[in-house]
């Protein structure tokens, strides 16, 4: 009994060593077919160093034709990563979407799988597995056409309240000149 006791206190307890401060994106918002990277900021909370061993992404997101489909994207770091007690680290991970991705709101699932130093034993133990999730917004590839037809309707709306206004002070000073040019006539003919 006094030898389990005495191995668990030996044996360091597993603990979250790895807070994910922040994941952003490079960009707001993506289109179909474009690629991107997402920055993962990880700070380190416990006393000893850390080293990070996996970081990945998963997305989960439907084509066009409401299929669903999964995708883990990679870090490009070169892994693991060690980082010091009280210390952030930023890490990236590369990805591209599909050209048929459909549109909307969809998240992200960031994983990390990272290892405590023990100093006494100097050796890494323990498997701390923080994760976040980030939201991906994913725009209409039709937007920029719409964009582009929306500015050609109100270029078309301008042009024509110009004519509209041009037309109208055409008519008010012809209308103008007849009656002065008439009056005038008038008093010419009034005055012979």
């Amino acid at each position: 009994m006094l030898f389990a006791f005495f191995c668990i206190c030996i044996t360091p307890s597993v603990a979250q060593a790895t807070t994910i401060t922040s994941c952003t994106f490079d960009k707001k918002p993506y289109y179909p077919g474009q690629t991107g990277f997402l920055a993962v900021t990880l700070y380190n909370d416990q006393n000893g160093k850390i080293r990070v061993t996996v970081l990945t992404a998963t997305i989960n997101y439907y084509y066009n034709d409401e299929v669903s489909y999964q995708q883990t994207f990679i870090s490009n770091a070169s892994l693991p990563v060690q980082i010091q007690s009280g210390y952030n680290q930023t890490l990236y991970i590369p990805f591209s979407l599909p050209t048929n991705i459909a549109p909307g709101c969809t998240q992200l699932s960031v994983e990390i799988t990272a290892q405590l130093y023990n100093n006494n034993t100097n050796s890494w133990y323990g498997g701390q597995y923080p994760s976040y999730q980030p939201t991906l917004y994913i725009e209409s590839p039709y937007k920029p056409q719409v964009a582009a037809l929306q500015a050609t309707n109100d270029t078309t709306t301008i042009m024509m309240y110009m004519l509209a206004f041009t037309t109208i002070l055409f008519a008010g000073a012809t209308a103008f000149f007849y009656f002065v040019a008439r009056r005038i006539r008038n008093v010419t003919q009034s005055s012979a």
